[in-house]
């Protein structure tokens, strides 16, 4: 067993194995096909536990988009539970060899970015000033929120109908930005509704040509 296990590991770091397997004869070529996919596994989670490429109770998503938190690396396999509290339950070798994006690595805290614009005719200072004092009152009211953050605004395009902008705020974790979010969004149309700052919404305009009259 111990031979197979060498053998597994030696295929896994891309050394030629063919020869090795070979002189094994067929007895041990077998052990070694039927526990290939098991060693495999078992060496990828002996590599997570020691790396720490991801740790129990991170949030992080895998490369077919799946989300959720790491709630077990075991010797064959890693139960990643996502929002829904359903368990995805992925082999170790899967995880090892695929992209992922782990949001709690280096630090938990992270930037919130949400898109906003106002119409053509609207003063930017005093929308950045509007929008400023809204991102503040987020922080420091919602949970979740990194309560000394100074959020802050960037306009960054001239859009169709609107002079678009970006948000930025600072959430503690990843899941604490929704309700970040649901909460500016909220605020920011009640304040805007107050201020009579417009948020336009797509409009054509079409210019038609004179007729010239003889």
């Amino acid at each position: 067993m111990f031979l197979v296990a060498v053998v597994a590991m030696l295929g896994q770091l891309g050394i030629e194995i063919t020869t090795l397997i070979a002189t094994l004869g067929v007895g041990g070529l077998a052990i070694a096909l039927a526990l290939q996919g098991t060693l495999s596994n078992f060496f990828a989670g002996a590599y997570m536990i020691l790396d720490k490429p991801i740790r129990v109770g991170d949030y992080i998503e895998l490369e077919g988009g799946d989300k959720g938190y790491v709630q077990d690396i075991g010797w064959r396999s890693t139960k990643i539970k996502m929002l829904g509290d359903k368990v995805v339950i992925i082999p170790n070798s899967k995880i090892a060899e695929s992209k992922l994006i782990n949001y709690d690595q280096p630090t938990r805290a992270m930037s919130v970015i949400i898109s906003c614009g106002v119409g053509y005719n609207e003063n930017l200072e005093k929308v950045e000033k509007v929008t400023i004092k809204v991102g503040k009152n987020i922080q420091k009211t919602v949970d979740g929120a990194v309560k000394d953050f100074e959020p802050f605004i960037r306009y960054n395009e001239f859009g169709d109908s609107n002079i678009n902008f970006s948000v930025i705020l600072r959430a503690k974790n990843y899941v604490a930005q929704y309700l970040m979010k649901h909460e500016f969004i909220k605020q920011l149309k009640k304040a805007y509704d107050k201020e009579g700052i417009e948020i336009s919404w797509p409009v054509t305009k079409v210019y038609m040509a004179k007729k010239k009259v003889d």
